[in-house]
């Protein structure tokens, strides 16, 4: 199948066919012509299987007839959990929209919200956004969003994990009842099935992967190794296999940078990137990792995910994850566009607990190998495992309510030096970002298609005076941390 006998327009296949692309995706094939017809679509597909172009070809399609957008005013709104996914997906918008009279724009935190004020105030066709930017913009009345027609919500269970769920929620209650709505996932979780319940209207399903499926063409390997020489048995790997574009995840953002200068001791180019990392930092080690001038990039969780790169060979798990889906979408970053891909785990006695978990959520028991030189201690003891790092809290503390702290996708609310608006899109490898300070749990949605409740309580009773003060100073402090 074509990407013409899918209904797309000659313009929009004429650029699909200049970036070398001729036949769709499974998820592209199914999801085209089922946005095409104008329906809520609820689709599951794990990066990498080409979900962006899967609705941004049909969205720029259904957009050709219509009115340009007014000023302040937006046409489509596409929502994602990161700064990087966003100006990934616009440049996507902006690759394949080439031929047709669509603008777009791209807004996220961490960079100058003035350029991004003057771009919408020539209205917009075809916006991307992370949560905590858009409110921004939003109470500063800088942009409307009564005449959106197609919402997107893109890596949903991102947008969950990271804490956005009351962000939707405001959100959603701005929009037109009267919409279109395709909510993308990696995973149907209950949290996302009680957020497309009260989003979505009899969607259409497609579902492109087994669940929770493992890529089949990934080589998987644990190396038992004493914690303590983790490091350099990471050296020796890449020295002595002439290992070149290695990702490597780590557990914390101290844990990425302490291992960074380690590597680069050792003569082995490397960059780290966290939520710590500024947009330009992030985006100079994403860019030079890409193209092969960086060996080496270290990255927490949160901070890769996305990153979208075709002939990835390696990924090494430095620190297994602590929920076992996050194994998954790491090593999902290599076995891409028909390649083989290798994804190594370096495994300490402190983590058999991690490493049981994680073979009973794939299903199979992954390889054991033991490197010379670096067999593990047989008499050494587990030691607790140190709590994730600040980005990953959202899973188990309260969301603070300080405006001016960190959000989820890196925003500093308010703004913040740096170059904004066009400039960042770019062509930025796709990543995960930002640093968490928020954990409020996903609650189940109302039913209601206009949206969610704009409501912004948790559930839990409120607390008066002296209580209130100490509950909000803990939520600080914990945010801090």
């Amino acid at each position: 199948m074509s990407f013409a006998e899918l209904g797309l327009s000659e313009a929009i296949v004429r650029a699909v066919t200049e970036n070398g692309y001729t036949q769709p995706t499974p998820i592209q094939a199914q999801a085209i012509p089922a946005v095409l017809k104008g329906g809520d679509l609820l689709a599951g597909a794990q990066t990498g299987t080409g979900k962006t172009a899967g609705f941004t070809l049909p969205m720029l399609e259904r957009l050709l007839s219509g009115q340009r957008a007014a000023p302040r005013q937006v046409r489509a709104l596409v929502l994602t959990p990161t700064r990087e996914l966003a100006a990934q997906v616009e440049e996507s918008v902006r690759t394949y929209g080439k031929y047709v009279k669509l603008s777009s724009a791209v807004i996220f935190g961490g960079v100058n919200i003035n350029p991004q004020i003057q771009r919408l105030e020539r209205g917009v066709d075809i916006l991307v956004a992370t949560p905590g930017r858009l409110l921004d913009l939003l109470q500063q009345g800088a942009v409307d969003l009564k005449k959106v027609e197609i919402l997107v919500l893109d890596e949903a269970d991102r947008m969950l994990d990271m804490g956005f769920i009351r962000d939707i929620k405001r959100i959603l209650v701005l929009l037109p009842p009267q919409r279109q709505n395709l909510l993308f996932s990696a995973t149907f979780s209950d949290e996302i099935k009680a957020l497309a319940d009260g989003l979505l209207n009899n969607p259409a399903m497609i579902e492109v992967a087994r669940r929770n499926s493992t890529i089949e063409i990934v080589s998987q390997k644990i190396y038992g190794v004493d914690r303590d020489q983790k490091h350099k048995l990471l050296t020796h790997l890449i020295t002595e296999r002439n290992w070149f574009q290695v990702l490597v995840f780590t557990r914390t953002k101290h844990g990425a940078n302490k291992l960074a200068e380690q590597l680069n001791k050792a003569d082995i180019s490397a960059m780290a990137i966290h939520g710590n990392k500024s947009q330009a930092a992030r985006t100079r080690a994403l860019a030079e990792f890409k193209s092969s001038k960086l060996q080496v990039l270290v990255a927490t969780d949160i901070a890769a995910r996305g990153i979208d790169i075709d002939q990835l060979p390696h990924v090494v798990n430095y620190d297994l994850p602590n929920v076992p889906e996050d194994y998954v979408h790491r090593i999902g970053r290599t076995g891409r566009a028909g390649a083989t891909g290798e994804a190594v785990s370096l495994v300490c006695v402190d983590e058999h607990g991690l490493l049981r978990d994680i073979e009973r959520f794939i299903k199979r028991e992954i390889t054991r190998e033991v490197v010379a030189g670096f067999e593990p201690d047989p008499n050494a003891k587990a030691q607790p495992i140190q709590l994730r790092s600040q980005e990953h809290r959202q899973r188990s503390g309260p969301r603070t309510n300080n405006r001016s702290g960190a959000q989820p996708n890196g925003d500093k609310r308010g703004g913040s030096s740096g170059a904004g608006g066009r400039q960042q899109a770019g062509k930025p490898a796709r990543s995960g970002s930002g640093q968490s300070t928020q954990a409020a749990a996903p609650q189940r949605s109302q039913t209601q298609r206009t949206g969610l409740s704009s409501s912004t309580n948790s559930g839990r009773p409120a607390l008066g005076g002296q209580a209130a003060a100490n509950a909000n100073q803990q939520r600080r402090r914990s945010g801090q941390r």
